[in-house]
């Protein structure tokens, strides 16, 4: 039987009814599930599905890993009846299939039921496909993907109770030469965001966000000092989002608090009672909403109102970007909205410098609360927007 590396045994090894593996480049983790794949099949009749973007994908992919295995295994050689090539088709001894192919749309992905599913470059396949094939998988379920950016995978399906994330890189992988592992930390000293995507395995962001220095984290926010409250308001279409800003160590520490559409003023001033902040506490809002905070303030609440003014969203931004921003991981939709919040692009693809008026609720309330309070004095509470 052909070597094999820690990634093959905890895949094989998992209980979880579906396992993700989120992992560098040359980290191993498509040849590995590969490798697993072959010995379910060997083991006993099942059918086994690979999916791919695109067959032109799969080809020169997963399906030429699989194809190198089969040539350095004699064991898989002699349990292999039939590979049908036109057909992308493993047929085994035992009557057990393994395919290789790509699905359209979602209608198409309905065709079909398997007992193990792997689905390869999942980033490339749109969640609607991946849905229809897991519901028609009997067993098990494969993951794998580069992290360039987060996706489908790490909403819906990572925080499922039965779901185990496997994270890689090239460390994990025992076969790859000394020159190949010294190439891809050579990234660190090039691009030190391309370095944790692919030396590092840790999920990317999407070129051209507007704000990259920010980290999440688990980390207590009560023993940082508080600065106050930022919020956006909105209704119907958009969630009047609320942020809780705290600072330490010159450094900002920055949790979702109230997210939702629909809400009045009073149910504003209800979340916040039940959140049990002190009315005593500034809470900067936009003064393009003056009766909104009119309505706050005779609630009892300390609501400051800012102007707006030429250029402010970029002081704003710039204001921003001086600080390292500590997310609490429990802030997803600030999370998604930081993840993508970009700059415009022109037909070229160059960036006007000027951010999409869009994916900025929760990012707007604490661009409001940092500039009243961050900002130079006598600039700040008349140029935010």
């Amino acid at each position: 039987m052909i070597k094999t590396g820690g990634l093959y045994r905890l895949n094989y090894n998992s209980q979880a009814d579906i396992v993700v593996n989120q992992g560098g480049t040359s980290s191993g983790k498509t040849y590995a599930i590969l490798q697993v794949l072959f010995s379910l099949a060997i083991k006993s009749e099942c059918t086994i599905t690979v999916v791919g973007q695109d067959i032109p994908n799969l080809k020169v992919g997963a399906l030429r890993d699989a194809l190198d295995i089969i040539n350095a295994d004699e064991v898989i050689q002699q349990q292999l009846a039939s590979y049908n090539r036109s057909e992308r088709l493993m047929t085994f001894l035992n009557k057990s299939v393994i395919e290789f192919n790509s699905y359209d749309n979602e209608q198409d992905a309905k065709s079909g039921k398997r007992d193990y599913l792997f689905v390869n470059e999942a980033n490339g396949i749109p969640y609607n496909v991946f849905e229809q094939l897991s519901l028609r998988t009997r067993k098990k379920v494969f993951i794998d993907y580069n992290p360039d950016t987060s996706f489908w995978v790490h909403d819906k399906i990572i925080p499922l109770e039965n779901t185990e994330l496997i994270i890689s890189d090239h460390r994990h992988n025992p076969f790859l030469t000394d020159k190949t592992r010294a190439k891809i930390e050579g990234l660190k000293d090039k691009d030190l965001d391309l370095w944790k995507v692919y030396a590092r395995g840790i999920t990317g962001r999407i070129e051209g966000l507007v704000l990259k220095k920010w980290y999440t984290t688990t980390e207590s926010f009560e023993d940082k000092e508080l600065v106050g409250y930022g919020i956006d308001f909105g209704f119907t279409n958009d969630p009047t989002s609320m942020v809780e800003v705290r600072q330490q160590n010159g450094e900002l520490w920055i949790k979702e608090v109230i997210y939702e559409t629909g809400l009045t003023n009073q149910d504003i001033s209800s979340r916040m009672e039940i959140l049990g902040i002190s009315r005593g506490t500034l809470i900067v809002a936009d003064s393009a909403e003056p009766k909104s905070i009119e309505e706050l303030r005779r609630l009892r609440w300390t609501v400051d109102g800012v102007k707006k003014g030429k250029d402010s969203i970029m002081f704003g931004i710039n204001l921003l970007k001086g600080y390292t921003i500590n997310v609490d991981a429990g802030s997803k939709n600030l999370i998604k909205e930081l993840e993508q919040y970009r700059w415009k692009v022109d037909k070229n693809g160059d960036s006007l410098n000027v951010p999409i008026d869009n994916y900025n609720h929760a990012i707007d309330a604490l661009r409001y609360l940092v500039m009243h309070k961050f900002s130079k004095k006598g600039y700040g509470k008349y140029y935010v927007i």
